[in-house]
């Protein structure tokens, strides 16, 4: 603190001494000093400007010349302007100066004059003067611009006289990102170390281009936004710079307005310790945007936040891939804010989800120990990503409404073993170390349509108490080259974050054969399907995909699944025990109701959900109980609506005494 009021003090007396003699020689000038007396002075006073430069940190108006490239004449026209500014006496030494009672006001004609070496440079638009808008000139009708009036620019003046801000131009278009993330101050907490090794890498990196003295630009790559803005925090912070952040269609689109932002942030830049965050993200055609001339221009830090390398703009810049802390590193983060009777439950959810250091710490505080509401928390929070882009189910169905042959079902329940024991086998027996890929729980759920597929996905859901999302190929498939390889890394991105289970249906219109390449079209289409197979290989979450067609599917496909469960159609003594749970407990059976005789119907079980669904719509605009008969009368609906021969007889009722025989 005493090291900034010495510094205050410093930058006051200097102003103090070039103010006076700014006067002195407008004195002179206008004819109201003696020119020995007033030459002695003026030397005085030079000699003590001089003194006061040389102070460490030097006064403002020599850091900003310095900083700012300003000329020797550039300094003075700016000192003019700034000394009327600080004493009102001297509008009328301007006027008596320059021989004009009107003319109260700085201009270049009487800089000119009254300064030595004069510089007509000065006036040009690119001088340092004009191009960082250090002056404001009011040029009215067919003024010249040697007469027009001058003044300082606000921001400039402020600073001049030691105060440092933002200027108010920028404020609006820019968020100063959180202090604890730049790791400013006791709120900066540690970072995981594969996080500290990338800021240390970052910061190796982050030096002036030899040949044009320009720092690079920061690429960090890949989605998870929180955690870029953690790392470009603390590499801002450890260069003590303050770091504000800009979404890249924040950036002013009409050419003028573009033009002063750029000017006034790179001017802020040099004048004050700070670093832009630009979030790019999901953004298209980024070369195309004013991003690319701002990045060209500024010479500052800048943190570019995009995606994927090679979609930002070409400029000098060094590209790193940023991931959220590794699994390990989650787990101790969990274990840090749940404590030691924690651990068991740290483990677990570092297992099945992802998350920063400040989410973890987030959800962690409120739920405290409570196990069940923590993990409910967790399902909420990663919900995000997907809700976007697949369509969550609701999932109900538990194991015994299952109703599979006992292999089918043994299968079914390792997948839900597997899950669980995760850990143990990668982690804690060293699997991990020997896998880069196929880390994750894939299966394939085949066989004809209401066998059980769907349900299936539900009961293991459901059993791991997860979230089961459903994916849209319509929302995924696309004619447009490219876009559908995009739309996958999204949909596995986020579902990598999310912990869910993806769930593709009719997964032979994704995962179908490679095909010969005749044109064009086959040749995408066959690089969409490597691309799909790649990135199966690598999730590491669970995914099952069903198909009424297993046939259909690319066999390298099946080669890459942990799981083939083969649902077969129901048979008589399956389709008794669907009989039995398909309907619920409140539903009123009339007393002779026949499971034995509904079980001879061939059906699956979709279409006997279907069935006992129509049946009870039937019993309730009856206002009876569900009988035999109005159950035999949609099982033919259903049968006319699948086109299967059926015999009237099949779906006739003889009452109570069919029942006991």
């Amino acid at each position: 603190m005493k090291a900034q009021e010495r510094w205050t003090e410093v930058n006051d007396r200097y102003l103090s001494a070039t103010v006076s003699a700014i006067r002195l020689q407008l004195q002179r000038m206008a004819g109201a000093q003696e020119s020995d007396p007033a030459d002695e002075k003026l030397a005085r006073m030079r000699r003590e400007i001089a003194e006061l430069e040389r102070h460490e940190p030097p006064p403002a108006l020599s850091l900003l010349a310095d900083r700012l490239g300003l000329s020797a004449f550039d300094r003075n026209v700016l000192a003019l302007c700034m000394a009327v500014e600080l004493d009102t006496r001297m509008a009328g030494l301007c006027a008596l100066a320059q021989g004009e009672p009107g003319k109260t006001y700085p201009t270049f004609a009487l800089a000119f004059a009254l300064f030595d070496n004069p510089d007509w440079s000065a006036m040009s638009p690119h001088s340092a003067l004009r191009h960082w808008r250090l002056l404001e000139i009011s040029q009215p009708g067919a003024q010249s611009l040697a007469g027009a009036a001058l003044s300082v620019d606000e921001r400039i003046v402020n600073y001049l006289k030691g105060l440092n801000y933002l200027d108010d131009r920028i404020t609006p278009l820019v968020d100063r990102l959180r202090a604890d993330a730049a790791g400013e101050g006791p709120g900066g907490r540690s970072l995981p170390p594969s996080q500290q090794q990338l800021v240390d890498r970052i910061l190796a990196g982050a030096r002036p281009s030899r040949e044009t003295g320009k720092m690079p630009v920061i690429e960090l790559l890949g989605h998870g936004a929180s955690a870029k803005r953690l790392i470009a925090g603390r590499v801002a912070g450890s260069l003590g710079l303050h770091l504000y952040g800009i979404e890249v269609n924040a950036l002013p689109a009409q050419l003028g307005d573009f033009e002063t932002f750029t000017r006034l942030w790179t001017r802020e830049s040099l004048l004050m310790p700070l670093a832009l965050y630009v979030d790019a993200g999901r953004s298209e055609n980024l070369d195309a945007t004013p991003l690319r001339r701002f990045l060209e221009r500024n010479a500052g830090l800048v943190f570019l936040d995009i995606e994927e390398a090679g979609s930002g703009p070409a400029t000098y810049r060094h590209s790193f891939e940023v991931g959220k802390p590794t699994r390990g590193e989650q787990e101790q983060l969990w274990l840090e804010a749940l404590g030691e009777a924690g651990r068991e439950q740290a483990g677990r959810l570092a297992d099945q989800f992802s998350f920063d250091q400040d989410v973890i710490a987030r959800l962690a505080g409120p739920a405290g120990g409570a196990e069940g509401q923590l993990w409910r928390s967790c399902r909420l929070e990663a919900r995000a990503g997907m809700e976007r882009l697949a369509r969550r189910v609701d999932a109900k169905a538990h194991w015994d409404q299952l109703v599979l042959p006992p292999e089918q079902k043994n299968l079914l329940r390792q997948i839900t073993h597997q899950v669980r024991c995760r850990t143990v086998v990668y982690e804690t027996w060293g699997f991990r170390e020997r896998m880069n890929r196929g880390l994750g729980i894939s299966a394939l759920f085949a066989g004809e349509s209401g066998t059980g597929k769907t349900m299936a996905a539900e009961v293991i859901a459901n059993d791991l108490d997860l979230d089961l999302y459903c994916i849209d190929l319509s929302g995924v498939v696309s004619k447009y080259i490219g876009e559908t390889e995009k739309n996958l890394r999204k949909l596995f991105d986020a579902a990598e974050d999310s912990g869910a289970i993806i769930f593709f249906d009719e997964a032979d219109a994704l995962f179908g054969k490679r095909s010969e390449i005749k044109d064009s079209h086959d040749r995408y289409a066959n690089i969409e399907i490597n691309y799909l197979l790649q990135r199966m290989e690598s999730y590491r979450g669970v995914a099952i995909l069903a198909t009424n067609m297993k046939s259909a599917l690319d066999q390298a496909f099946v080669r890459r699944l942990r799981f083939i469960v083969d649902f077969p159609f129901p048979g008589a003594e399956e389709r008794m025990a669907i009989w039995r749970h398909i309907f619920p407990a409140g539903t009123p059976l009339d007393q002779d109701f026949d499971f034995g005789r509904l079980a001879r119907l061939n059906l699956a079980g979709g279409n006997i959900h279907n069935v006992a669904i129509n049946a009870a719509f039937l019993a309730a605009r009856e206002n009876s109980p569900v009988t035999m008969p109005l159950v035999l009368s949609a099982a033919r609906d259903e049968f006319r609506k699948l086109e299967r021969p059926a015999r009237d007889s099949d779906f006739s009722w003889q009452g109570s005494l069919e029942a006991v025989l």
